[in-house]
């Protein structure tokens, strides 16, 4: 399901079971001679349908609006191990989307690339903060160099600033003294020039990708360049881009024009080690979270908490629209898609319905996780449904009883349903398919083969599948 991550960054634990449910009603249409193209064609209708129907019970989100954008944030976060931190967390990635949040030829863009999430163990999970900035898990590379630099002139370059070493094993032997002293005071003459066309370009800090020498680094200190080296590259993309600065490979092309711009460049201590802070860089759209946490571990499991929680907010900020969680649009639109089935013709109808029972899969294993009665939550919700056309009423696992849902706060944006219900049906549809091709072949073999195919095209190892299903 890593297609539902990267194109929704949350939903793929309902795209999995609703992916398994729908084969495990397959199953019984399979045993009703329903052949699996019409199974498949009939979920493709239902999926497009329930689509519709997704967008009809959505409800708008404006972009400024950060308190339901703080709800989304903190709906993503649920069921997570961040204790209490969880709205402390949801503003910083309310903040941070809408501080990279830009329109273009009119329409919302959110490119959460833009915010970087670095991650410290030691303090507490509160101690996270948002940079305006990049944050870089690097140190000065020499204890001489200013450890703050004023309206900083940033070089970005990706080359080792130091004497390369020869492809093959080489040996070199100098037998005269004077020889030798020639031979390093050449060394140093290459290396000083490395730091002449930094100084040259006007640059007072140095963002190196590779390795930086000893005595090159003793040269930028001498000439109060704040420097650091093997950053990775995607960091020095990011730089770029915040600080406007153009990642250099040549250094003799050094000049003043591919120097990026920040107010402030400083060595700050986090924990036990020493960070570089970026800030007021040149392009604003560009953001750090620094993650901090008591081990490990915890770091860990906050930064994939962000990581889903950034996405969401980000697909709010862009679409505008959001629904309500707790199972609520599932259950409504598994009974709108009831009604569409019984206008469509044909054996499609059975597979529409199919999908529609189906879609009950997400209540049922909010209440079964939740430690509720699942048959019990069922008929309350769809009859809360049924009665009031309530599509906001979902699961209050906290109550046990249908609640509505936007009232609780529990909202998720609409791409990440919509995702997760076309992800699903595209992993069932293609393995009905590529099970009916191996069914094909097995009832084309010549007889005395082993197995003919069932009447309604063999389907072997379907049997199987229901185990996918959860309840």
């Amino acid at each position: 399901m890593s297609i539902q991550d990267q194109e929704a960054g949350d939903g793929t634990t309902t795209a999995v079971i609703l992916a398994g449910e729908l084969l495990k009603q397959a199953e019984s249409l399979l045993d009703a001679n329903v052949h699996p193209t019409t199974i498949a064609k009939g979920y493709q209708l239902a999926a497009a349908r329930a689509v519709e129907i997704l967008k009809d019970i959505a409800f708008e989100v404006k972009p400024d609006d950060k308190t339901t954008l703080k709800q989304i944030a903190a709906t993503a976060m649920g069921g997570r191990s961040i204790g209490d931190a969880k709205d402390y967390l949801a503003d910083l990635v309310v903040r941070s989307i809408l501080a990279v949040a830009e329109e273009i030829a009119g329409e919302r863009r959110v490119d959460v690339e833009n915010v970087k999430v670095e991650k410290k163990h030691g303090g507490a999970i509160t101690d996270t903060e948002l940079v305006d900035g990049i944050v870089l898990d690097k140190e000065r590379v020499h204890p001489r160099m200013p450890q703050r630099v004023d309206d900083a002139k940033i070089a970005l370059i990706n080359r080792a600033l130091e004497i390369k070493k020869t492809e093959v094993s080489e040996e070199i032997k100098i037998r005269d003294p004077s020889k030798l002293s020639a031979f390093l005071q050449e060394e140093e003459r290459t290396m000083r020039g490395y730091v002449d066309f930094i100084k040259k370009a006007g640059a007072t800090v140095v963002v190196c990708q590779k390795g930086i020498d000893d005595l090159v680094q003793h040269f930028l200190a001498k000439e109060g360049i704040y420097a650091v080296r093997r950053a990775k590259e995607s960091d020095m993309e990011k730089l770029s881009r915040a600080t406007g600065g153009r990642v250099v490979t040549a250094l003799e092309d050094l000049s003043s024009k591919d120097l990026g711009r920040a107010k402030v460049v400083e060595e700050r201590k986090v924990g036990d080690d020493d960070m570089t802070y970026i800030t007021g860089c040149k392009n604003p759209k560009a953001v750090s979270i620094l993650i901090r946490g008591g081990t490990e571990h915890v770091v860990e499991e906050v930064e994939r908490v962000m990581h889903d929680a950034l996405r969401v907010v980000g697909l709010a900020v862009e679409d505008g629209t959001a629904l309500a969680g707790g199972g609520a649009p599932d259950i409504e639109v598994s009974l709108r898609l009831k009604d569409y089935a019984s206008s469509q013709g044909g054996r499609e109808q059975l597979a529409i319905e199919a999908f529609s029972k189906a879609l009950e899969i997400v209540p049922w294993t909010l209440a079964e996780n939740a430690g509720l009665n699942m048959i019990d939550v069922l008929i309350d919700l769809k009859a809360r449904h049924e009665g009031k056309k309530g599509a906001t009423i979902g699961i209050d696992v906290y109550t046990g009883k249908p609640g509505d849902m936007q009232k609780a706060h529990v909202i998720e944006p609409l791409r990440v349903k919509k995702q997760a219900y076309e992800s699903a049906t595209d992993v069932a549809s293609m393995i009905l398919r590529i099970d009916d091709v191996i069914a094909s072949r097995r009832t084309e073999m010549p007889k005395g083969g082993e197995g003919g195919g069932h009447e309604h095209g063999g389907m072997p190892g379907m049997g199987g599948m229901g185990g996918m299903g959860m309840g």
